[in-house]
């Protein structure tokens, strides 16, 4: 057995099937092992940001870890971004970076790092990093990134794996190690949690991670029946169970602004797998949390505890295991006819989506209307693009979600800008069958910057200001560029066609790509950062 074969039986026995790979040189040993292993799927991605995009999705969704094969240092870079936004969303994920030999590294090659190693880079995007010595010692590490993986809420681990560590003769790896027992949360903090949400303040719940669908969405739901707090969830969620039948939850506005004012009156927040509710901005002349300064923040427990039993013992402390929840109703709409906007995108799909569906939403400022529209859709998950606030994990997250589970319908909200960042990700999806309807919502422009920038500016912006904000000069043609990578697709401009349009891609399986043309005036959101009535 070499180094290789013994990885990928330590991987393959800590039940990981799936691995997403642009592999490079440095890999081939590693690719040859996959072609012979039984049990792994190997899915190719064009880019290192779509192979971890797509890994991030997956997990989500499968709920166990992808695995990712990524070349040397520079590849592994490029893949940065989006395992920030995994990391962000506590993401259990192995990535295994190929690297020159041991013994060739320090002749310094072209993919040495200039000022640095490997190892230094996945320190900074990686909960758990190493880097293999040995043949064998790539198979132990490979055992204890996948039990590291585990721990708490979700871990990000990386394994950089030199060449010569592949094709030496390894020992077989160890036998396979159990997960970490996350921490309990201590029965005194649970008892004294009991206490403050019934003191008669005004109580938000902040819930964060896996808590926001499952078993711990419904317990959350008990609590809140019980004492009368509100739900709440982070700005990003990583997964939420919405729609109809599901407890329902507000999410802390993005912008600033909005959020000072939801929360204005909360006299305390008790944060479960949550952060404390922060500007993702530092702006001049603002506060910099999104809560009143007189507003008491408790950790009642963090990502690294056992979050389900936490909860499971505060409902029982509470005596609210068989309290009734108010739970969402499906809510009925109309076609939406005329012009083709955020507000008529959210009726459709608030209309049309299936029964146990996944949305995608990087969806920018046309996303905030739709994430609204759509609470009263039938039952679905809903994953967030921008965990960590990079931009480009849309269109890899829907490709893992797909892949984890194939017979859910999944649909993508696209911003276009940020669509461009991972563009590949389409290309995956044609070679995989993917059964997803990618909705690019065109507005030629970066909307959101043009938000920002009117923070900062004084009158109106001029034409240099413009032309980094907006894509028209050339527009992007999206239903070409789909077609290019095997993906058919359509055009909207109107509402009555994009209705129809999307009945029509829910009818039918595998990829699917509608460019929604969109009117969009975003007056509204510059006159709330502004401070304009």
């Amino acid at each position: 057995m070499n180094g290789a074969q013994a990885l990928f039986k330590a991987l393959v026995d800590a039940r990981l099937d799936t691995c997403f790979a642009n592999p490079g040189t440095s890999e081939m040993q590693l690719v040859y092992e996959i072609g012979r292993t039984e049990g792994v799927r190997a899915v190719l991605c064009l880019q290192e940001n779509t192979v971890t995009g797509a890994a991030d999705g997956y997990s989500r969704m499968a709920e166990k870890p992808a695995f990712t094969l990524l070349h040397v240092g520079s590849g592994f870079a490029n893949g940065i971004a989006n395992l920030h936004n995994a990391g962000r969303a506590n993401t259990m994920m192995v990535n295994i970076v190929g690297a020159n030999a041991t013994y060739h590294q320090p002749r310094f090659p072209e993919h040495e790092l200039i000022n640095g190693k490997i190892i230094d880079l996945a320190r900074t995007v990686s909960h758990w990093a190493r880097e293999a010595k040995s043949a064998s010692d790539l198979a132990v590490l490979g055992a204890l990134a996948c039990r590291y993986a585990g721990m708490g809420a979700g871990k990000i681990c990386t394994v950089i794996a030199p060449t010569n560590c592949h094709w030496d003769p390894a020992t077989e790896p160890p036998v396979t190690m159990t997960p970490f027992e996350a921490p309990k949360v201590a029965p005194q903090t649970i008892a004294e949690t009991a206490r403050l949400v019934v003191n008669g303040k005004k109580t938000g719940m902040v819930l964060g991670s896996h808590l926001l669908h499952g078993e711990g969405l419904e317990l959350a739901g008990k609590i809140a029946a019980k004492t009368g707090i509100t739900l709440l969830g982070e700005t990003f969620p990583s997964r939420l169970a919405r729609g109809e039948g599901r407890v329902p939850v507000k999410l802390i506005p993005y912008f600033l602004e909005m959020a000072l004012k939801d929360l204005a009156s909360y006299e305390q927040l008790i944060l479960v797998g949550a952060l404390t509710p922060v500007a993702t901005f530092a702006y001049k002349g603002k506060p910099v949390l999104k809560i009143p300064e007189s507003c008491q923040v408790i950790t009642f427990a963090t990502v690294e505890h056992d979050l389900l039993a936490a909860l499971r013992d505060l409902t029982q402390e509470l005596n609210a295991l068989s309290e009734p929840v108010e739970l969402t109703e499906k809510m009925e709409s109309t076609p939406p006819s005329g012009v083709l906007t955020a507000e008529s995108i959210g009726k459709s799909l608030c209309s049309l989506i299936p029964e146990n569906s996944i949305l995608v939403d990087e969806g920018a400022t046309n996303g905030l209307t739709i994430f609204e529209l759509t609470k009263g859709a039938r039952a679905h998950d809903y994953l967030s693009a921008v965990c960590g606030g990079a931009i480009g994990g849309g269109l890899p997250l829907a490709l893992g979600a797909s892949i984890a589970c194939p017979d859910r319908k999944v649909i993508a909200l696209q911003s276009d800008g940020s669509g461009m960042y991972t563009v590949q990700a389409l290309w995956s999806r044609a070679r995989e069958k993917a059964d997803v309807i990618v909705i690019v919502l065109k507005n030629d422009d970066y909307a959101i910057l043009e938000v920002e920038l009117a923070r900062v500016r004084e009158g109106e912006a001029n034409e240099k200001m413009q032309s980094m904000m907006n894509l028209n000069n050339p527009t992007l043609q999206w239903v070409k560029i789909a077609e290019g990578q095997g993906v058919p697709g359509s055009r909207a401009e109107t509402a009555d066609e994009f209705h129809q349009l999307l009945e029509s891609a829910l009818a039918r399986k595998g990829p699917y790509l509608i460019e929604a043309q969109i009117a969009q005036n975003i007056q509204a959101m510059i006159d709330l950062v502004r401070g304009s009535k």
